[in-house]
């Protein structure tokens, strides 16, 4: 999760399908927002978490003050997920973890915590492939919240991290509410925590008792009910490097959410190659593999968003091996030698009706 007040990783776009449709692309450091007219839907945008956010709310009756205090709930939701974990504020729960004395237990709120136990999950289902304690890596290779150039690093360097991330990680203990480094890793909630605040907005627009609407931050959605023409959301998969950008899959969701990760807006290229900010905590390097981005449907964003990067690190054969397994909705599009894309649903991805654009 990026906190600096440019928009970064993921972006959003509305497209002209019909109703209105999301486009939820790769991670990236462009934002976009296009806006059709007579979508029939209140709209609420605003900045957190170094990204822009949009909420359409589907009510045929919904008074100014209802809107205000929705924007407000919003609004509220996703300062506090930056309060307690931004890797970019000094003064947040996650910052003060990583300074925290090694071994010793560091108590965190709820919410954090929670994070944390679902980043734990996706880790040992993902054999590794998703690890919230790599944050020393994705600095070191210029993607974090130091000015640190992005360039390839030494071998050495690179084994160093690999030794310092196998020596131990982080430990839970869920009566007590606290994490433990237990070697001088660093937590990094990037992959995860964009997800939780689409969560927690969402449940912010629940406890306000509206039921149809759509939360978007950064390209996570979430959705509930349906839009403004009663019918699904639709949401858009972008085709990784158009420019400008364009849909190359819509989904129609109702009740779920929807998380991408991918290569094609956040990298840089050095002798030839690209190399994502996507880091693989088996090397402690950004990954290298043919895989273009990888959506993920959830019920919740807080999954998707893992799932999402966990798939996308584990790559085309092994993240589609283990997105079958374990009967996840997901969508993997595949660079291929002349440039063009295969696409590569699971039968959870396919069951949800997506059509094809164009």
């Amino acid at each position: 999760m990026n906190t600096l007040p440019s928009p970064t990783r993921r972006a959003a776009l509305a497209t002209g399908l019909g109703a209105f449709a999301l486009l939820a692309t790769g991670c990236g450091r462009r934002e976009s927002l296009v806006e059709l007219p007579g979508s029939g839907a209140h709209v609420i945008r605003g900045l957190s978490m170094g990204s822009t956010y949009t909420v359409k709310i589907a009510a045929k009756t919904l008074s100014e003050t209802a809107l205000a205090t929705a924007e407000q709930a919003v609004a509220a939701a996703l300062a506090d997920v930056v309060t307690v974990m931004s890797h970019y504020e000094p003064g947040s729960e996650l910052s003060r973890l990583n300074r925290h004395p090694l071994g010793e237990p560091f108590a965190v709120s709820p919410g954090t915590f929670s994070v944390f136990e679902m980043a734990q999950r996706v880790h040992a289902a993902s054999e590794g492939a998703f690890d919230v304690a790599i944050g020393r890596a994705v600095d070191a290779w210029g993607f974090g919240p130091s000015d640190r150039p992005r360039r390839v690093l030494p071998a050495e360097a690179v084994r160093e991290m690999q030794r310092e991330h196998a020596a131990g990680a982080l430990a839970l203990d869920s009566r007590a509410g606290t994490v433990t480094r237990q070697a001088p890793v660093l937590a990094n909630l990037s992959g995860i925590a964009k997800g939780y605040g689409v969560d927690r907005a969402a449940l912010a627009l629940d406890a306000l008792g509206l039921g149809d609407y759509m939360v978007e931050v950064g390209g996570e959605i979430r959705t509930r009910g349906r839009n403004a023409q009663g019918r699904a959301w639709q949401l858009a998969i972008e085709r990784p490097d158009a420019m400008p950008q364009q849909a190359l899959l819509i989904v129609p969701l109702e009740g779920r959410s929807l998380a991408t990760s991918g290569d094609y807006r956040n990298y840089f290229e050095q002798g030839g190659r690209r190399y994502s900010h996507e880091i693989d905590p088996a090397s402690a390097a950004p990954v290298s593999h043919a895989l273009a981005s990888v959506s993920v449907v959830a019920d919740d964003c807080t999954q998707a968003d893992a799932w999402s990067t966990a798939l996308f690190v584990l790559g085309p054969e092994r993240g589609l091996a283990t997105a079958e397994r374990l009967g996840l909705a997901a969508y993997f599009v595949l660079r291929r030698p002349d440039g063009s894309f295969a696409e590569m649903p699971t039968p959870a991805f396919a069951a949800l009706g997506p059509r094809a654009v164009g």
